[in-house]
């Protein structure tokens, strides 16, 4: 069963029973007061007649008739005061009832007594009202007045309104029942909106958003709905663009590793099936060598680019930017001078909380690109300042439509230069996710024929 017809069902049970609890507790304490008021009524009618009686009694001396005079006199009083209602009783026996009733108890005793006795008796078709009392009379003779009336009318008006009240909860309940199942069905459309949504997206459709109309809960529900869908779309987005940078990786990959591969074969089959001098064969051993040592700075820089994305390996303390400047200089200081570069470094940093071995690896790969594009003779700056590093060289700089591409695995803008120094097309890389786990961002300005500037910017550090 759809939730709009559950929800619908139990709206209308619910009604139902509130409803119809209230109704029947209202006419019941209706009916009560309405026939305690008529009770009320004729037990002071009764009242009043008995005061009445014992007056003209006590006036009277009715213990000095006859038994025929005494009979007249009280069925003078008794049609005086309204005789069709009232049954006077003598010493417990009827002496006068001129009623259509006829009393079938034999316990008239019962209205003998002082305070008012009331019962109603039921017939087949007819409610009877019998109220009695003594009538406080001292002579020979004890008197009681009874009151018979028919309140059968009262019975009828009840049963009136029962009908008119299950006639009228029938009407409105079945219009109850048409508005709540049209209301809850409008009310729950936009479940409908979001159950489409869900399809859409779920058969591929990323750009599928739920329409939010309402402000309520389904509204909030609908905006939630549409944050998850923004994200999975952006995450299908990286995972999309991530394997798509992957397959790139490994497609230029194999093609770094054909090159070297097919020089080693090269001069492997030479000095196999050809008989040359030896001078030949150290150059070809050498040839081997290097190109073999390539092929292991390429496989090393490759793992450490893999590597980066293995968070769990990285360890964050407090660096000596000053020390770590110093390091890397003495690192670099032999390679450098034999190609006749000098690097010149200032350091006006605080300490920092880093990794290290990964600061230096991304300075060491700065300067050993910077020292490929220059020549013998020029100079390359490492400098640090506030939370800024910078490393500048006067090489051959990088044309303005390269500079997008740069940071890209494999991407080299002078290849023949750049394999020719050992290059492999991936210190940048390095660099920029090694950046990007320090929470800093690289930017790079260059001219053709005037240098390089590459700046490594980290966010201000909370004190």
């Amino acid at each position: 069963m759809k939730l709009w017809k559950k929800l619908s069902l139990v709206t209308i049970t619910v009604m139902l029973l509130t409803t119809g609890i209230s109704g029947a507790i209202t006419l019941n304490q209706t009916f009560s007061y309405n026939q305690k008021k008529t009770v009320e009524s004729y037990e002071k009618q009764l009242g009043t007649t008995a005061y009445a009686l014992e007056r003209e009694l006590d006036k009277s001396r009715i213990n000095e008739y006859g038994e025929t005079t005494k009979n007249a006199y009280l069925s003078y009083l008794m049609k005086k005061f309204g005789s069709t209602q009232y049954i006077l009783l003598e010493d417990y026996k009827v002496a006068y009832n001129m009623t259509p009733f006829l009393l079938t108890t034999t316990k008239l005793e019962q209205f003998g007594q002082n305070d008012i006795m009331t019962v109603i008796q039921k017939t087949d078709t007819q409610y009877t009202l019998i109220t009695g009392k003594r009538i406080p009379y001292i002579g020979e003779h004890e008197y009681g007045l009874i009151l018979v009336q028919d309140i059968s009318e009262l019975y009828r008006d009840m049963k009136k309104q029962l009908g008119f009240y299950i006639g009228f909860g029938v009407i409105t309940t079945l219009l109850a029942v048409i508005l709540v199942f049209l209301l809850t069905k409008r009310i729950l459309r936009p479940l409908k909106e979001l159950e489409s949504a869900s399809k859409d997206i779920s058969s591929g459709n990323l750009d599928r958003r739920a329409v939010v109309t309402t402000r309520d809960e389904i509204g909030m529900l609908a905006k939630s709905f549409n944050y998850m869908a923004d994200k999975m779309e952006q995450q299908m987005h990286d995972i999309t663009n991530e394997s798509e940078r992957r397959k790139q990786m490994l497609g230029s990959l194999t093609h770094e590793l054909k090159t070297p591969m097919t020089s080693i074969i090269g001069y492997a089959d030479t000095l196999l099936h050809v008989n040359v001098r030896k001078e030949q064969q150290e150059i070809a051993l050498t040839h081997i060598h290097d190109e073999c040592r390539r092929l292991e700075r390429l496989s090393g820089k490759l793992m450490n680019l893999i590597g980066m994305y293995d968070n769990d390996s990285i360890c964050f303390e407090s660096v000596s930017m000053l020390e770590l400047f110093q390091r890397v200089a003495e690192l670099e200081r032999e390679n450098l001078s034999k190609k006749g570069i000098r690097l010149e470094y200032s350091c006006d940093m605080k300490d920092r909380m880093a990794d290290s071995d990964l600061l230096e690896s991304l300075l060491i790969n700065l300067i050993d690109n910077a020292a490929k594009a220059s020549e013998e003779g020029m100079t390359i700056w490492l400098t640090g300042q506030g939370n800024v590093i910078t490393v500048q060289d006067e090489g051959c700089g990088i044309p303005k439509e390269e500079l997008a591409h740069v940071t890209e695995a494999f991407y080299m803008v002078d290849k023949v230069r750049s394999r020719k120094s050992g290059g492999c097309g991936l210190g940048l890389a390095l660099c920029s996710q090694i950046a990007q786990l320090h929470h800093a961002t690289i930017s790079i300005d260059s001219r053709l024929g005037e240098g390089t500037t590459v700046t490594v910017t980290f966010e201000e550090e909370m004190t």
